[in-house]
């Protein structure tokens, strides 16, 4: 495992290893979208990953898709978020936070009534959502305007900056998993014409724009992107993702980011594809991908200059000392699916270290 173990200069800041931590939703959330003392020893807990990637957050109140997420666009939840950034950096971690807008994956019931916005008005289908009043269908989102967007922009910046506040060592704008920066990137979400529709230049514009606005408030050397060209998530698909895949790196490759990360599959296996060695042909910057990876097949993509590092989720999830676990080769504690998303510590802060197993 001697590669995983290697420094690595990502952007500004230096990882002591190259074993990250994916963000995981949990919805542990306090009212208000809030994250508390809870969620500040989860991610204290798993300190000792070369850089923890936070949850998806909140980046604007009204665009909620799991009910008890948090958020950053508050005072409180810069106070929340505070608890963690101090109860990680006192162990000696560095964390960035994953800055998200849900898009068509909100819905009315987890926002007062709002209805969700999208490039198109296409819905989320063959998937329910989990509200207040049970399991519902996704709504039919309302079409974004393009004198909407610059808001948008906006309010990636503002969270940015909020994030700042709150401790952060940097931020990752999530544009993956279909939710509205990858709605606008893939043409089967993206219908709409003009200046964010059509090719993939206009397609694009929204993510570049978002990822411009972020870097202004932190420098784009503590800026990651995530990515997800493949994943049908969400009911999501891309007549090219490669050609996608292949065009985002080399846009994104002159943007002197802290790294690209890359989801190298589809969760439901719907889409196929190498986008992990086209995005490498094509982008020079740290390259971190994740999904699926074992400790030695992360180890050998390493080694031969694949990638630069590795996001691990479920993995971290239920193992709060994962790099250790993989330096001694150590059996890993099995993640308990039934509590991904429940509340209270069952499940999210009471996994076994080395030596309590």
């Amino acid at each position: 495992m001697e590669h995983l173990f290697k420094p690595l200069q990502a952007g500004a800041v230096t990882l002591p290893n190259r074993i990250l931590m994916a963000p995981l939703t949990r919805c542990r959330a306090e009212p208000g979208h809030v994250p508390g003392a809870l969620i500040a020893e989860q991610y204290a807990q798993r300190a000792t990953a070369g850089l923890l990637i936070a949850e998806a957050t909140m980046v604007m109140e009204g665009n909620s898709s799991f009910w008890m997420e948090p958020g950053i666009y508050n005072e409180a939840q810069v106070a929340g978020w505070r608890l963690t950034t101090e109860a990680v950096h006192a162990k000696g971690g560095r964390i960035f936070l994953q800055l998200w807008h849900g898009g068509r994956a909100c819905h009315p019931l987890l926002n007062g009534g709002i209805e969700p916005v999208a490039p198109s008005a296409l819905p989320i289908v063959g998937d329910e959502v989990h509200t207040p009043q049970g399991k519902q269908p996704y709504v039919t989102p309302r079409e974004l305007g393009d004198e909407e967007i610059p808001g948008i922009v906006e309010g990636f910046r503002l969270a940015a900056a909020n994030a700042k506040a709150a401790g952060f060592d940097g931020v990752e704008v999530h544009g993956a998993n279909g939710y509205l920066l990858d709605e606008f990137l893939r043409d089967g979400s993206n219908r709409r014409s003009g200046p964010y529709g059509g090719v993939v230049e206009n397609r694009a514009r929204l993510l570049l724009e978002v990822t411009e606005a972020v870097s202004s408030v932190w420098g784009s050397d503590r800026v990651g992107v995530r990515l997800s060209p493949l994943n049908s998530y969400n009911s999501m698909v891309d007549s090219d993702p490669i050609g996608l895949s292949a065009w985002l790196a080399k846009r994104l490759s002159g943007s002197g980011l802290a790294y690209l990360h890359l989801m190298r599959a589809d969760f439901f296996q719907a889409q196929y594809g190498d986008v992990v060695s086209v995005v490498r042909e094509n982008y020079t910057g740290t390259l971190v991908t994740n999904m699926g990876y074992t400790a030695e097949e992360a180890d050998k993509a390493i080694a031969s200059g694949q990638v630069d590092a590795v996001a691990f989720g479920t993995a971290f999830l239920a193992n709060p000392d994962l790099p250790e676990r993989f330096r001694k080769g150590a059996a890993l504690n099995v993640p308990d699916a039934a509590t991904f998303y429940s509340p209270g510590p069952a499940g999210y802060t009471d996994y076994p270290f080395l030596g309590e197993d």
